[in-house]
């Protein structure tokens, strides 16, 4: 399984902002990160499965 860092994530999803990405994880749109040490990151495959989820 291949995590992404917070810019990773930003350029998955087209350079983002921020807040942006905040907004979209406290409205359910993006999965809540995981914490590993004191950073966080995404689970590749479940940032895919969410951004499908929204182009339907």
């Amino acid at each position: 399984m291949h995590y992404l860092t917070f810019r990773e994530l930003q350029a998955k999803l087209g350079g983002r902002g921020r807040s942006t990405i905040y907004r979209d994880l406290e409205a359910g749109r993006l999965p809540q990160p995981v914490k590993l040490g004191s950073r966080l990151y995404w689970p590749e495959s479940e940032i895919d499965a969410a951004m499908e989820k929204l182009a339907e």
